[in-house]
């Protein structure tokens, strides 16, 4: 069983900055994947950004590349998102997720273990 909890979130302002962190705990060895979803009100989960350990390959949303960086420190158990020029638009709750197979790596279904999420407001 694998651990993930958030932390980070809050309010902002347009154009400002805010860095999220998640730390990974538990049953860790083979993890394939780590990613940041958001969620808003209203809306489904969408993915932001997500990592493979392993390789470092990192893939983004349209609408957050360029603009937000997904990273982890060089033991893997904490996982990052800097996110930069912050819109309105990024409001949301905002989870980490980790999984050990699959295909589609901002597919949130395919994500078996996830934190209790960060909300992020931008106004």
């Amino acid at each position: 069983h694998v651990q993930l909890v958030e932390s980070g979130g809050g309010s902002v302002q347009v154009g400002d900055s805010l860095t999220l962190t998640c730390v990974i705990s538990g049953r860790t060895a083979g993890i394939d994947s780590v990613a940041w979803f958001r969620q808003a009100p209203g809306k489904e989960r969408e993915g932001v950004a997500a990592i493979q350990p392993g390789t470092d390959t990192t893939v983004y949303a349209d609408s957050v590349r360029g603009r937000f960086t997904i990273s982890q420190d060089n033991a893997k158990s904490n996982l990052y998102l800097q996110m930069n020029s912050l819109k309105p638009e990024d409001t949301a709750t905002y989870y980490c997720a980790a999984r050990r197979r699959g295909s589609c790596l901002l597919d949130w279904t395919l994500y078996e273990n996830w934190g209790q999420g960060t909300q992020v407001t931008v106004s």
